[in-house]
C-alpha cells in the first residue's frame, strides 16, 4: 500500500539552552522505508535507541512475515486445512485483535485477505475487467470467520485448504507501536517511529514544540492540504493514487474489498488520527472499502478516532473533530 505522509522534524545541533536534540536514521525494514527519530542527549545515545527500535521491528518481522518460511505465520499458512498450530503469545494476540477489527468492520478489514487471487493487474496490461464469476471465485478462501483461534492451547487454524493470512495492512503500523512502547521504557522522553506512513509519536521535539505532520495532496506530494500536531499518538496515512485501473468511466484501486473480490472506488487518500498505528493502519484500509459517506459515518462513531479522507476529485471530507488548518 502507498504511503503519502510527511513528516516535521528539525535536527537541532546548536540551539542554546537545549541540551537534547533530534536524531534521526532512514532504514529499510519489513521491505519498507523506516524513518526512526528520538530525542537523545548525544549521538551516541541517539544511535543506541534507534538500534534498540531496529531490533525490536526485526524481531516482529521474523514472527509476522509471510514470506519468512520460517515465520510462525507462514506455518500456520502451510497447514491451512490440515491443523492446528500452536504460536506465541504474542502472534496470537495480534490475530485475536485482527479478527476484532474484522467484526467491527464487517470485513472490509480481513488478514485472510491473503488468500484472494491476483486477477487485477495495474501495470497497464489489463484490457478488460475480469469476469463477474472470475471476481468471484478470486475471494472464494477469503473469509475471516474461517480463522480459528483456541485460546487454550494459543493455537490458530485456517479452515480451508489453501487458506493464507498476511499482516501487510497492519504490520508496520504493530512494529511502530511495539518499537514506540520499547524505547518508552528504555526511558527515551520523545520520538516518531514513521514506518512509511504509519507513524507513532510521543513527547515533543528537542526544543519543546510539538511533532506536525503535513496532509500533503495526493494529486501534488509538494502542496499541503494542512499541518496538523502529533502529541502522543498516531498517525497513518494510505493512498491509492498511483495504482488503478480504469473502466467505463470508473476509477478502481489497487485496494479491494476482501467481501466482493471487487477493488475500492471513490477515494485516493485516508488519514487516520487515534492512539495506535496497528488500529490505525487496519482501519485506513477499511475506509477505502466502505467510501466516503459510510466511511465516514463510521469513524464518528468510534470514540477517539479521526480521520482525513480524500477523494478521487480531490474534495476533502473530515470527521467532526478534525479542524484543518490552511498552511499558507
Amino acid at each position: 500500500m502507498l504511503k503519502n505522509l510527511t513528516i516535521v522534524g528539525f535536527l537541532l545541533f546548536s540551539i542554546v539552552g537545549f541540551s537534547q536534540q533530534n536524531f534521526k536514521k532512514t532504514l529499510k525494514l519489513m521491505g519498507s522505508r523506516f524513518d526512526i527519530t528520538v530525542v537523545a542527549n548525544s549521538e551516541t545515545e541517539g544511535n543506541q535507541y534507534i538500534n534498540t527500535a531496529v531490533s525490536e521491528i526485526t524481531r516482529i518481522e521474523k514472527i509476522i512475515s509471510s514470506w519468512d518460511s520460517n515465520s510462525e505465520t507462514s506455518e500456520i499458512n502451510r497447514n491451512a486445512g490440515i491443523k492446528p498450530v500452536k504460536v506465541s503469545e504474542e502472534l496470537f494476540n495480534l490475530i485475536e485483535r485482527a479478527l476484532a477489527i474484522s467484526k467491527l468492520t464487517n470485513g472490509a478489514f480481513d488478514i485472510s485477505y491473503a488468500s484472494m487471487d491476483r486477477i487485477w493487474k495495474y501495470d497497464g496490461s489489463m484490457e478488460q475487467m475480469p469476469s463477474e464469476e472470475t471476481i468471484k471465485a478470486s475471494v472464494s478462501k477469503v473469509g475471516y470467520e474461517n480463522i480459528i483461534l483456541d485460546k487454550e492451547e494459543h493455537s490458530v487454524v485456517l479452515k480451508l485448504k489453501g487458506m493464507k493470512i498476511g499482516f501487510g495492512a497492519i504490520g508496520k503500523g504493530y512494529a511502530a507501536d511495539k518499537a514506540k512502547a520499547l524505547l518508552i521504557n528504555k526511558g527515551v522522553k520523545a520520538g516518531i517511529i514513521n514506518a512509511s506512513g504509519d507513524l507513532n509519536a510521543w513527547g515533543t521535539q528537542a526544543n519543546g514544540k510539538d511533532w506536525m505532520v503535513a496532509i500533503t495532496n495526493p494529486l501534488n506530494k509538494e502542496k499541503a492540504f494542512s499541518w496538523l500536531p502529533v502529541v502522543n499518538s498516531a498517525v497513518v496515512t494510505s493512498g491509492n493514487y498511483e495504482k488503478f485501473v480504469r473502466f467505463n468511466g470508473i476509477r478502481y484501486s489497487h485496494i479491494i474489498d476482501p467481501r466482493t473480490g471487487y477493488p475500492s472506488t471513490g477515494i485516493i487518500s485516508v488519514s487516520i488520527f487515534t492512539s495506535n498505528a496497528e488500529f490505525a493502519d487496519a482501519i485506513s484500509t477499511s475506509i477505502f472499502v466502505m467510501g466516503v459517506d459510510t466511511g465516514l459515518n463510521f469513524i464518528n462513531q468510534l470514540k477517539g478516532v479521526e480521520c482525513i479522507i480524500v477523494d478521487e476529485n480531490n474534495k476533502v471530507h473530515t470527521s467532526k473533530k478534525i479542524k484543518l488548518e490552511n498552511p499558507n
